[in-house]
């Protein structure tokens, strides 16, 4: 009896330890990847059975929307981060929604592709031609040329539209306007949508001037925010809500929501939303950087680190501690200030931001050699969406004097975006 009850105990033993090399060796071997676009995190895939529940997002629920594409025929407005992550038909880390959808024998007609394209390769304001794809020979309409809205002819036949495009919460990020523009199309033509909620990595906050009517254009169409707080799915229920498609039009929208998702839920994205938002950091950093993009500093485009450094060859050197050179390189075929050298900030270990940085814009036109020629106006007022910020600028205004002039528009928004909440 004693024999039997040692050898059960170190049985007992033996497995126990087995359980915890097993578990030291899984946990070791399933630390995120090296930052690239084809990989993604242990708990972003379908199926996880991990205590914390990771956010599923629209496209993954295939059981939830296949039965509303059976027996129609599709256009489908999407990009490379367009996938469901770990489809069960080709085990792999990801296949790409308009791919998942033929093996389900889908009737896909066409791709309407949004800027840098349906790969998303092309800069940034690069016109997309249309063309075909070559691994599913499906024609691609472009929406980011001469043509941003989907013409009646291309929408010909067509009896839904599937949009599932990964976001990022910025006004001037073109891929709410091209929803506008979808959903305008569709209203017209009195063809519904389908749209495949993701999360907004910077859904955390709301902040920024709200554009001001008379400054609209393809960066900003809605009097909203520069960060508004909102996924695709949100966006698109409160377009409907405040008219904003013009002439008493509604579009018909299915909003397949994220589970186990609320706006203050950390979301890292798999895989790079645009070629110049190569990581979380950047993303981060975008609404604070982006309005760079109206002046003469370089927010690291031709560099591997795109919106997390600023630079120009016309900050006074003695100002700053940081220095390179833009070189062409994917997403930035002609970088502002290519091969010179450029003197500003690293900012990749600065703290995460819940509002907009307006230090280093400020810094910059403070310490800029050429105050006169720093801000583009055109471009700088479609970035901000507003005149007033480049004059209060201008005019010596502190962050926080800056910032109070938002706060009335801020909470309006606030007050009225609450409607339209699929999370909370």
């Amino acid at each position: 009896m004693v024999f039997i009850r040692n050898a059960f105990k170190n049985t007992f033993l033996f497995v126990c330890t087995l359980l915890i090399f097993y578990g030291s060796i899984t946990k070791m071997y399933s630390q995120d990847l090296p930052d690239a676009q084809n990989t993604i995190k242990k708990d972003s895939i379908i199926g996880d059975t991990t205590k914390i529940k990771s956010p599923l997002v629209g496209a993954n629920q295939i059981k939830s929307y296949l039965p509303l594409l059976q027996n129609k025929k599709v256009a489908i407005v999407s990009n490379q981060t367009s996938v469901i992550f770990k489809d069960s038909i080709t085990n792999q880390h990801y296949i790409h929604l308009v791919d998942s959808l033929l093996s389900h024998n889908i009737n896909i007609q066409k791709v309407f592709a949004p800027e840098h394209g349906f790969r998303g390769k092309a800069d940034a304001g690069e016109l997309v031609a249309d063309g075909k794809d070559a691994k599913t020979g499906l024609p691609i309409i472009s929406l980011h040329g001469k043509n941003k809205k989907p013409s009646a002819a291309t929408l010909t036949n067509i009896d839904i539209v599937v949009f599932d495009i990964q976001d990022v919460g910025v006004r001037f990020y073109t891929y709410i306007s091209t929803l506008h523009y979808v959903m305008q199309a569709c209203a017209e033509n009195k063809i519904p949508v389908l749209i495949l909620d993701r999360p907004n990595p910077n859904a955390h906050y709301i902040d920024g001037p709200t554009l001001e009517k008379e400054h609209s254009s393809f960066l900003g169409v809605h009097p909203i925010p520069l960060v508004h707080g909102l996924t695709i799915g949100e966006y698109a229920n409160m377009v409907n809500g405040e008219d904003w498609l013009g002439k008493g039009l509604k579009c018909e929208v299915t909003v397949i929501p994220v589970k186990n998702y609320t706006h203050t839920t950390p979301y890292s994205l798999p895989i790079r939303p645009s070629p110049n938002l190569p990581n979380d950091k950047a993303i981060n950093l975008y609404p604070s950087l982006g309005f760079f993009e109206g002046t003469t500093i370089n927010a690291g485009r031709g560099t591997e680190t795109q919106f997390q450094i600023f630079g120009s060859p016309d900050l006074a050197i003695e100002k700053y501690d940081y220095a390179y050179i833009p070189k062409p390189n994917f997403g930035a075929k002609y970088p502002k200030h290519r091969g010179e050298v450029c003197y500003g900030k690293d900012l990749r270990k600065s703290e995460s931001l819940s509002a907009i940085h307006l230090g280093w814009l400020i810094n910059a036109y403070n310490n800029s050699n050429d105050k006169e020629k720093f801000f583009n106006t055109k471009s700088f007022t479609i970035h901000a969406g507003t005149k007033k910020l480049q004059q209060q600028i201008e005019e010596g205004l502190s962050p926080e004097e800056i910032r109070s002039t938002w706060m009335e528009d801020l909470q309006k928004f606030k007050i009225k975006r609450e409607k339209y909440l699929i999370y909370l």
